[in-house]
């Protein structure tokens, strides 16, 4: 009996009854604020480190990559200019690892003694969508493959791609007009590839841009290109400057060099092509300075022709937070409560953020800043522009 009336006279943790109902609300409250709050804060970390979920790049797993390359290879599943080199004469040689990032495979190799980078967007050949109108074929099948709706099909997937529309001559640099004894295998690889972007921007701009490594060949869904080392914020200058002469003078005219190549890399990308194509993704990274300190994009997954930036940035929005691409932006119109198609900052503004990553200016040897006044006289256009119309 104590213990009883001990019991009616304690109150519950939460007082009365009523009480306890709003107590009971208000933790739960709390539980989803506090549960919200580290889905934001995990948002945000994953918006500025996107590769905190990134696969972990292993030798071992790269060689397995390569090693099912070449069994769909010897299969007749795919095939392509580099297969040979790489599954049976031993010229195309693994080196490295390089990253893996949102199922994006970036290997380093040596190509008949020349260093290459092999990228690819998925591991695995059969993770691509394959092309329809092979359905049913034997295995030799392809050989009568109309090449008018072989182009039909490339160019929609271009416009796809990058929003142009280009005609037939401008296709040349995919490769269509290949023939070989595997068609079918060569017109799986050749589908494979025009589903990565990188890929038909670098090839469409092999020939016409100094600023862009040009696709050397491939082999199924994995294509090669010319390896340069990319920018660190580790490196006194962004870039290793081992080609250039000893000597504080001499230093100092490479690094002035590699400022105005990355001013010409801007003016080229927003003056020399019928579309200003945008750079979205703007960090050392995703650069590299050849030999003679000429810039190259080497990461192009976020270069944008005009028709598709705009379409990228023309969504809903509630403020100009809603407006944000990657280093891309626009504003956001209130009254109808969409982006503007307009992109709001430039090139040239993303271009000057990249030495700041080392907290250093860029200077002439006279001690004079670089600026885009001093570069506006260098720039010289590449000629006649190409024929890029948007869709």
């Amino acid at each position: 009996m104590a213990r009883a009336a001990g019991s009616r006279g304690r109150p519950g943790r939460c007082g009365l009854r009523g009480r306890c109902g709003r107590c009971g609300r208000g933790a739960l409250l709390a539980c989803a604020a506090w549960t919200a709050g580290w889905v934001l804060a995990a948002a945000l970390l994953l918006r500025a480190h996107p590769g905190v979920l990134s696969e972990r790049c292993t030798d071992e797993k790269s060689r397995r990559i390569l090693a099912a390359l070449c069994r769909d290879y010897r299969g007749g599943a795919l095939v392509g200019d580099l297969c040979e080199d790489l599954c049976v004469a031993g010229k195309l040689l693994y080196r490295r690892c390089l990253y893996f990032e949102r199922g994006k495979k970036v290997l380093q190799a040596d190509w008949r003694g020349q260093p290459v980078v092999l990228k690819s967007e998925e591991e695995a050949f059969s993770s691509f969508p394959p092309l329809g109108l092979l359905d049913g074929q034997p295995d030799d099948g392809g050989q009568d493959f109309p090449e008018a709706e072989l182009l039909l099909l490339a160019a929609g997937e271009v416009r796809s791609a990058l929003g142009l529309e280009l005609a037939n001559g401008s296709l040349a640099p995919l490769g269509l007009g290949r023939r070989g004894p595997r068609r079918r295998g060569q017109l799986a690889s050749l589908w494979a590839l025009l589903q990565q972007e990188e890929f038909v921007l670098l090839s469409l701009l092999r020939g016409l841009s100094p600023h862009t490594p040009p696709v050397l060949g491939s082999c199924g869904h994995f294509y090669a290109v010319e390896h340069l080392a990319a920018g660190s914020p580790h490196h006194w200058a962004l870039f290793p400057l081992d080609g250039a002469p000893r000597g504080d003078r001499s230093r100092a005219r490479a690094v002035s060099g590699m400022a105005l190549s990355f001013l010409d890399m801007v003016a080229h990308f927003d003056h020399d092509f019928s579309h200003r194509l945008h750079l979205c993704d703007i960090k050392p990274e995703n650069f590299a300075i050849r030999s003679d300190f000429t810039a190259v994009a080497i990461d192009v997954d976020m270069a944008f022709f005009e028709p598709k930036m705009r379409e990228i940035l023309e969504q809903n929005c509630t403020g100009d937070e809603d407006c944000n691409f990657f280093d891309c932006f626009s504003k956001c119109d209130l009254r109808v409560h969409r982006c503007g198609a307009q992109r709001a900052n430039s090139n040239l503004q993303l271009g000057l953020k990249v030495p700041s990553h080392s907290h250093q200016r860029v200077l002439w040897p006279s001690g004079h800043p670089v600026s885009a006044g001093d570069h506006c006289h260098r720039h010289q256009p590449l000629g006649k522009k190409p024929d890029l119309r948007s869709a």
